[in-house]
């Protein structure tokens, strides 16, 4: 007699389970109130997710394809606006150094017409010393240093050697025994090499 009852509940319980499941496969198959079915909404949902991905990506990517452009317009126009300010600076510096060296010029022009009337050479010699002077004292200002050269090591980096003789003493043997053209440099960079003769 339990036996039959267990049988009997077992059927109950597994015919339970059935009716879930067929209401659920129903309910899902079943048109809801615009005429789609579950699954059918499931997937419009997903699509419409997409799109909306879609279109947000896409806005996305013109507004950094926007900002590129803009970017890109930016820096041409730095570009071409500190080329010009360079090429306003090297006139400027060039303009700077040439009204620097005038005053100079002036002192030669005066020197020169005073030669022709002059009949104390030693006058004369003194003009043109304080003339050069001057000169000097200009390019020192400048930043431009000579390059020390006689008796020196012979360096390839600061001397140019125009020829090599035997060298009247052991110790001048690779140094410079005669300098033909001073040479002179900006700071550490050299804008005229010093043209020597070297002993050997």
């Amino acid at each position: 007699m339990a036996k039959k009852e267990e049988v009997k509940e077992k059927e109950i319980v597994e015919e339970k389970a059935e009716n879930i499941v067929n209401n659920a496969a129903n309910d899902s198959e079943t048109p809801n109130d615009n005429g789609t079915t579950e699954e059918e909404a499931k997937e419009k949902s997903a699509e419409e997710l997409l799109q909306d991905q879609i279109e947000e990506l896409n806005n996305k990517n013109a507004e950094i394809n926007d900002k590129y452009i803009r970017l890109s317009a930016e820096f041409d126009n730095y570009r071409r606006r500190t080329l010009k300010e360079k090429g306003e600076l090297i006139k400027t510096a060039g303009g700077d150094a040439i009204a620097d060296i005038l005053p100079i010029v002036d002192d030669f022009e005066r020197g020169l017409d005073a030669m022709d009337k002059a009949e104390d050479v030693a006058a004369v010699k003194e003009g043109v010393s304080l003339i050069y002077n001057k000169f000097k004292e200009f390019i020192k200002n400048k930043g431009i240093t000579e390059i020390e050269a006689h008796h020196q090591d012979f360096d390839t980096d600061f001397h140019e050697a125009l020829t090599k003789i035997p060298a009247p003493e052991e110790g001048l043997k690779g140094k410079v025994i005669d300098v033909v053209q001073k040479g002179y440099k900006i700071d550490e960079k050299v804008i005229r090499f010093a043209k020597v003769v070297v002993g050997e």
